[in-house]
């Protein structure tokens, strides 16, 4: 079972493109390090205030990938420096 999400969150403390990537890249290797699952930013890499990310978890059952990306995500949303916009899930 593969489990796909997209998350969009707004960075209000960043001014800049190196202050976004700062705290997009902490948080990206936090949670691959911390989760079995695969993270890219997949959108507004160009702008500084934006990031949409793309999660991706594979596990033999669907309750174990689903399980990875709900952590995963509860992990991303905890993080005081951004807000969640937006959020998709997929079952493939």
């Amino acid at each position: 079972m593969i489990v796909y999400a997209e998350v969009e969150f707004i960075i209000h403390t960043a001014h800049s493109l190196k202050e976004k990537r700062a705290v997009l890249q902490r948080m990206v290797t936090r949670t691959k390090q911390k989760f079995n699952v695969s993270v890219a930013e997949i959108d507004h890499q160009n702008v500084w205030q934006r990031t949409r990310i793309a999660l991706v978890a594979v596990s033999s059952s669907k309750a174990a990938a689903e399980r990875e990306i709900n952590h995963a995500l509860h992990f991303l949303q905890s993080n005081p420096e951004w807000e969640q916009l937006e959020f998709y899930r997929e079952y493939l």
